[in-house]
């Protein structure tokens, strides 16, 4: 009988289409760390998709900024080339949201672009997925 008075568990959200942050930053490899950090910064975002054209290059995160300021190198002097992740693991937008939790935590990162054939699309993170699956109660 308990099993009946329960709610169905359901999630609104189950691709990364329908999650993903469609505000990417996009910086280049010769630009430097501290103009990538200020645009992450202005953005309200935790990484940077480092673009070669209009193709994928690597990803700058929040976690390489501070591993470059820790090393005591001049931020404006440094490149994102220096601390980028170079060819970046992605997904589609259709990946769903526990597979792409899934490539996160075992390779141990915390944003993943999104891309749709060559296109980054977007950026999802750890948070985004967390909140996915986190149901809060109505306010009231």
């Amino acid at each position: 009988m308990a099993e009946n008075l329960r709610s169905p568990r359901t999630t609104a959200v189950t691709v990364l289409r329908d999650l993903m942050n469609t505000h990417v930053v996009a910086t280049t490899a010769d630009t430097s760390v501290a103009a990538a950090a200020a645009g992450m910064v202005a953005a309200n975002v935790g990484s940077a998709v480092v673009m070669q054209g209009p193709f994928l290059l690597g990803i700058l995160t929040e976690r390489d900024v501070l591993r470059a300021a820790a090393s005591g190198e001049e931020l404006s002097a440094s490149m994102v080339s220096a601390w980028m992740t170079l060819d970046p693991q992605s997904a589609s937008p259709d990946t769903s949201i526990e597979d792409a939790a899934q490539i996160m935590l075992l390779n141990g990162f915390r944003h993943l672009p999104v891309v749709d054939g060559r296109t980054v699309c977007g950026v999802v993170s750890l948070r985004d997925l967390f909140a996915a699956r986190i149901r809060r109660p109505p306010r009231g």
